[in-house]
């Protein structure tokens, strides 16, 4: 549901980009769209892994923001494994491995990849965590965090959206995401605490039911600004004894949080 700052695209150009597609899919139909449906695993794989060596060439360009030039080898494995093109519409699929935001629909997006492996490495995702995701988008968030740690409650406010990711996150056998149709912003209580948080798209503030739920020793995710000026990605620690510190990590450019709120 995001996009960042090195791909500053908009929903206006998202929208332009579909349209690029389909124009691609009827004037290239053998090299396009006919790909799509005889891509091969292997083919699939090759164009995955070129799209890990973008994330790396961004992690470079980008050091001096995020403090290290490269992404924890777990998150950069799983980052090479999820299958990111089952997680976008079909006429998107040619692009699924571009290092940039894709449109979803109902004015949302697939993360960046870059903006992915950022986020999850802030995470500091282990094993053993049980982590909360606000935002569940197409699902491949959650897809990339549920091979990283022991359970991930994911969350999404659009039904249709959210009901499409649960059936995408069983077909593909992700097994140990539960997902929850609801406003994210105010967190998924029965299943708190949680070892971490991420949430995908921006708000004015961070959200307070959110960060009671992050359980001490925890680490929460998020972008914070308004929709139409500047937004900085967030990373929140939460001290063993509930101590609040923030840190800043880069500016950025997300969909709105919605919701009640």
């Amino acid at each position: 549901m995001t996009g960042s700052v090195f791909q500053t695209v908009e929903l206006f150009k998202m929208l332009t980009l579909s349209r690029m597609a389909i124009i691609l899919c009827g004037l290239l139909s053998v090299q396009m769209c006919v790909f799509v449906s005889t891509a091969s695993a292997a083919s699939w794989e090759d164009l995955r892994q070129e799209m890990v060596e973008s994330i790396r060439e961004d992690a470079i360009a980008t050091a001096d923001y995020i403090g290290k030039q490269d992404f924890d080898h777990r998150v950069m494995q799983a980052i090479g494994t999820v299958p990111r093109h089952e997680f976008v519409p079909a006429l998107q699929k040619p692009l699924a491995y571009l290092n940039r935001p894709l449109n979803i629909g109902y004015g949302q997006t697939i993360s960046q990849p870059y903006i992915v492996a950022l986020m999850t490495d802030l995470l500091n995702p282990k094993p053993h965590h049980r982590v909360l995701e606000v935002g569940s988008g197409s699902g491949y968030q959650a897809a990339i965090l549920s091979v990283l740690v022991d359970t991930v409650f994911t969350m999404e406010i659009i039904p249709p959206l959210g009901k499409a990711a649960e059936r995408r996150l069983q077909r593909l056998k992700y097994a140990n995401v539960e997902l929850k149709i609801g406003d994210g912003y105010y967190g998924w209580s029965e299943a708190a605490p949680f070892d971490g948080i991420i949430v995908t798209a921006v708000g004015g503030q961070i959200p307070p039911p959110l960060l009671k739920q992050l359980k001490p020793g925890g680490r929460m995710v998020l972008p914070v600004g308004d929709q139409f000026s500047v937004q900085h990605l967030m990373l929140i620690e939460k001290s063993e004894k509930s101590e609040i510190t923030l840190h800043q990590i880069l500016p950025v450019r997300f969909v709105p949080l919605t919701g009640d709120h």
